[in-house]
């Protein structure tokens, strides 16, 4: 992988198993997209302010490319599925995956101008 990444963790610890996958993640994006995607940020926080469930989890990703920075997101409150920190991860990487689908589409001009 040849983009720089940075990960920031916040209201919790590192933890390396999540560094792995969005890791993991990043390289099937790139594979997807080569010479596209030229950096790339993910913020990973804990959400405790759930008493009667699990700590959900918000991930956002900001990715730049040429001429642009591209922010995919997914918020706690939408998905219960995130009490699970991978789902989030996993979710907001296929957000980011679609935005970078309409950016090619976009580059190419395969969209039309209205």
């Amino acid at each position: 992988m040849n983009i720089p990444l940075q990960i920031t963790f916040r209201d919790m610890e590192h933890s390396d198993a999540v560094e792995t996958d969005v890791r993991n993640q990043l390289d099937k994006l790139e594979r997807l997209f080569p010479k596209l995607i030229t950096g790339c940020r993910v913020m990973v926080e804990c959400d405790h302010q759930h008493h009667h469930q699990g700590n959900l989890f918000h991930v956002r990703i900001d990715i730049t490319v040429p001429g642009n920075e591209l922010v995919a997101s997914r918020q706690p409150d939408q998905h219960h599925a995130h009490e699970e920190m991978h789902v989030a991860i996993r979710d907001a990487f296929s957000a980011a995956k679609r935005q970078l689908e309409r950016y090619a589409d976009k580059l190419r001009g395969d969209v039309k101008s209205h």
